[in-house]
């Protein structure tokens, strides 16, 4: 993948973020960079603000949010305190006009742009059905439409540029079903944005560099708070992995184009070592990026599955002994379930707190392959709540999809559930929200389990 590496980059890029570099590769160079008021696009930002970069900060927090940190103005601050000069512009990158406005700004304030970042970024893990069309629309417009628009926009200047980049923050193009079959949507839209890199890096190959950037792991940022829930960010990486290894690409020659970057691939590369300094908590396992197949251990699973299917060849067998036999051995065992998974539902009954369904407040509905398997619940919403085998007494919120042997480590913390859900172990439907609260719930329930 990688066709030039200078010495220069070797040395600078393998120091990490909180290095004070003498050398200043992008001093007085101006990043366009949309959704930098927060998480990866503000980290990026402050990267290159440590070079004396002008930084033109296209995102659309004006105001305070309610729940999330940060505004273009605040950004602005971090970013003149690190040492780089700031232009807050409000963007909303659904709406070209906008984007137009700024990049005029920009070039009028700056006298041009070099580098454009392509963070803003819009996500709903839901299946099709379970997709509303404005979230849809949501997706497309934000993260496909946003980027060609802002592209577009930003080209005839950075083509005047010595040494140009555009920088997507998307992944490498990968179609296992499995990146798709649960989130269709979402999946489109972020390979949407790499098909531009594609295009783009052929049409303005010797003009512009176009390239993408995506993590190998989880990254900590208030977008995974949401889809994580509390305690997640232990499973993830500080945005600085991403800053650095940005900042090695955006200071490589314009030759250096087409590319799918993974971060801690170049890092590595670039001679980076120690990757515990970019970890939230030291030596705790991370939970693997979307789109990437490296971290799923396909040994493990195919395991399984073998054993389900032995197990079931086992159950059939047993019930081929005597037609009558077997319909009274399947009957009982449908009246009084018994093994790991009716285990694990008897400690859940028994743990569940008002406390618990006061913070959770949705319905779960486990439809479980394998043994001890068939349809259970738990009910977070009902006063004093309740689990066990059979449909919830009221309709669930989510239905969970998965095999008891993956359900039974799931519930006694041996297989996180974000994990489970990217690997394509955990099908889910419905409220996502909810969904997610799951992980909180089991991480107070698994010391009883």
């Amino acid at each position: 993948m990688w066709s030039y590496i200078s010495a220069s980059a070797l040395f600078f890029s393998s120091l990490p973020s909180t290095f004070p570099f003498t050398f200043r590769k992008l001093a007085g160079c101006t990043l366009f960079i949309t959704g930098a008021s927060r998480g990866i696009g503000k980290a990026i930002a402050l990267k290159a603000a440590k070079d004396g970069a002008n930084i033109v900060i296209a995102a659309k927090t004006a105001e305070p949010h309610p729940t999330l940190p940060g505004t273009i103005y605040t950004a602005a601050e971090e970013i003149e305190a690190a040492g780089g000069k700031a232009l807050p512009c409000i963007v909303n990158v659904r709406e070209e006009q906008q984007i137009i406005n700024a990049v005029e700004k920009a070039v009028k304030t700056f006298g041009g742009i070099d580098i454009l970042v392509n963070n803003a970024s819009a996500i709903s893990l839901t299946g099709t059905l379970e997709t509303a069309t404005k979230k849809v629309n949501l997706m497309m417009d934000v993260n496909v439409r946003g980027t060609y628009l802002t592209s577009k926009a930003c080209l005839p200047h950075l083509r005047k540029s010595k040494n140009p980049h555009i920088l997507n923050l998307s992944p490498p193009m990968n179609l296992n079903p499995m990146w798709f079959k649960n989130h269709c949507a979402y999946t489109i839209s972020k390979y949407g944005m790499s098909m531009c890199v594609l295009g783009m890096a052929e049409e303005f190959r010797g003009e512009v560099a176009v390239n993408a950037l995506w993590p190998k792991t989880a990254i900590h940022t208030a977008a995974m708070d949401m889809l994580g829930g509390a305690g997640i960010e232990k499973q993830c990486r500080k945005t600085d992995i991403l800053a650095d290894a940005a900042y090695c690409i955006l200071t490589k020659p314009k030759t250096f184009t087409g590319n799918f970057i993974i971060d801690e691939v170049l890092l590595r590369e670039e001679g980076v070592k120690d990757f515990d300094v970019y970890a939230i908590a030291p030596g705790h396992p991370l939970v693997p990026d979307f789109f990437l197949d490296v971290e799923i251990d396909t040994t493990a699973m195919k395991q399984e599955r073998d054993g389900a299917a032995q197990e079931e060849k086992k159950l059939s067998g047993s019930q081929q002994e005597g037609a009558d036999g077997a319909k009274v051995k399947t009957e009982s065992a449908a009246a009084k379930p018994s093994g790991p998974v009716a285990e694990t539902f008897r400690v859940i009954q028994g743990a569940l707190t008002e406390e618990h369904v006061k913070s959770t407040q949705g319905v779960f509905q486990f439809e479980l392959s394998g043994d001890g398997g068939g349809t259970w619940y738990i009910d977070l919403k009902t006063k004093g709540g309740s689990a066990g085998f059979g449909k919830p007494p009221v309709t669930a919120d989510v239905v969970m999809s998965m095999s008891s042997v993956d359900f039974v480590k799931m519930f006694t913390g041996k297989l996180k559930p974000t994990l489970a859900f990217m690997s394509g172990k955990l099908r889910i439907k419905g409220n996502m929200a909810l969904a997610i609260k799951l992980e909180k719930m089991l991480s107070q329930l698994t010391s009883k389990l």
